[in-house]
C-alpha cells in the first residue's frame, strides 16, 4: 500500500485519529468517573505523545540524521540493529 498524497484524505485521518482518541477518553472517564483517572488518563496522553515526538523527532534530528522510518515498526528494527 502506498503513501497517502491527497490532502483531503490526510486531514480525515488526522481528524478520525482525534475522535478516536476523544471517543477512548471519554468512554474511560464515563467509566470510571473520578479525578484520579482523569488525572492518569491525561499522564498517559501527555507521555505518549512526547515517546513519538522522541522516536520520529530527535531521533531524525539529534541522534542519527542520516536514518529515516516510517513507523514504529521501522523504529524497532532500527533500535534492534544498534544493538
Amino acid at each position: 500500500m502506498g503513501d497517502i498524497k491527497n490532502h483531503k484524505l490526510l486531514y480525515l485521518k488526522a481528524l478520525l485519529f482525534l475522535l478516536m482518541g476523544t471517543l477512548a477518553a471519554v468512554g474511560l472517564l464515563l467509566d470510571h468517573p473520578n479525578t484520579r483517572t482523569a488525572l492518569l488518563l491525561a499522564i498517559t496522553v501527555w507521555a505518549f505523545c512526547r515517546a513519538y515526538y522522541f522516536a520520529f523527532y530527535v531521533i531524525q534530528h539529534y541522534i542519527d540524521p542520516t536514518y529515516r522510518f516510517a513507523g514504529l515498526i521501522d523504529l524497532a528494527k532500527y533500535l534492534w540493529q544498534k544493538r
